[in-house]
């Protein structure tokens, strides 16, 4: 019999290949296609929240396109920031350029649907841009809240935001408050992600699912989305998971 370990192994190696497979191919499509964001614009619904997507970082709006799809196919209203292009700047600064297209297409109400690094802009935007309640709350996607180790393997700017001890990361763990508005959504490995997507506070959905770019296609995410924005959106929000 062939141990538990070496399958697990195995499994998580070749996700890792996937993943990385999955990642060029969108990035490609990004890049080549011509994606118009009003395909994804609904008429206004009072029974649909108008959800605003947020990639991580180095990731186009155009990274999401399946998670778009999904919510445009189930009513919703789907927004994209154009200008965060491929998501460099620091998390304030990008939280700056959400929060104004808020402002800009009079958002009353809606719900943020993040990956990764997007995951934390938006946790930023319920701390620090949410005085109205304009927001819900934040469905996010294998989103490093405590930072990733492997973050010291590439000495960029952009990547140190990731240190689990970056002075952005330690500032967002003080907003506990808000974890209660954020579903965190995460699979039993994350290549970029090791220590995984747990928030204390938060309804996190652990999933069977391998990568860190591949779940964004899967149907159980999708799924975990849908039940997200829905529990977000209910008439008892705020109260305990």
């Amino acid at each position: 019999m062939i141990p538990h370990r070496v399958t697990e192994a195995g499994a998580n190696l070749a996700a890792w290949a996937q993943d990385y497979a999955y990642a060029l191919r969108w990035q490609a499509a990004g890049l080549l296609g011509r994606w118009d964001p009003a395909h994804y614009r609904a008429p206004a619904d009072p029974a649909r929240t108008p959800v605003v997507l947020i990639p991580g970082i180095y990731e186009s709006w155009t990274f999401l396109l399946p998670v778009a799809g999904l919510l445009r196919e189930h009513g919703h209203d789907v927004h994209v920031v154009e200008d965060l292009k491929f998501n460099t700047g620091t998390i304030e600064e990008m939280a700056g350029l959400v929060d104004a297209h808020l402002r800009a297409a009079g958002l009353e109400r809606c719900v943020l649907v993040a990956h990764s690094k997007g995951g934390l802009i938006g946790k930023q935007l319920l701390a620090h841009h949410n005085g109205s309640a304009v927001i819900h709350g934040l469905v996010a996607v294998n989103t490093p809240f405590s930072g990733s180790e492997l973050a010291r393997l590439l000495p960029l700017s952009t990547i140190r935001v990731f240190l689990p001890h970056s002075p952005e990361l330690t500032a967002l763990t003080t907003h506990q408050a808000v974890n209660r508005d954020i579903v965190s959504i995460y699979g039993r490995f994350d290549p970029h992600i090791p220590g995984g997507s747990r928030l204390e506070g938060a309804r996190n959905v652990q999933l069977g699912t391998r990568g860190h770019f591949l779940p964004l296609s899967d149907p159980r995410v999708h799924e975990a989305i849908l039940d997200g924005i829905r529990a977000l959106t209910r008439d008892d929000v705020g109260g305990s998971w």
